[in-house]
């Protein structure tokens, strides 16, 4: 689930919110109770998850046998 980051207008205290994306933004705020909450836009953690996936383009197997590899193309004894 998201993690979403909330600024109270009313007390400018800030607060975190784990929600799923179809959920209304929350508008009360958790410290003073006004109706005054709004989600802010922030950075995301972004993560991709399973089979396949990599963190970088530089870890993917098709970068892992460049430069002296032997596949069979070589000279033998």
């Amino acid at each position: 689930m998201p993690t979403y980051e909330y600024q109270c207008d009313a007390c400018n205290k800030g607060f975190v919110r784990e929600q799923r994306i179809t959920e209304k933004p929350v508008k009360k705020c958790p410290h003073c109770g006004k109706m005054k909450a709004r989600r802010m836009i922030s950075g995301g953690d972004f993560i991709l998850k399973g089979g396949g996936w990599y963190s970088d383009l530089y870890s993917g197997p098709s970068n892992s046998s460049k430069g002296g590899s032997s596949d069979g193309g070589g000279s033998s004894d």
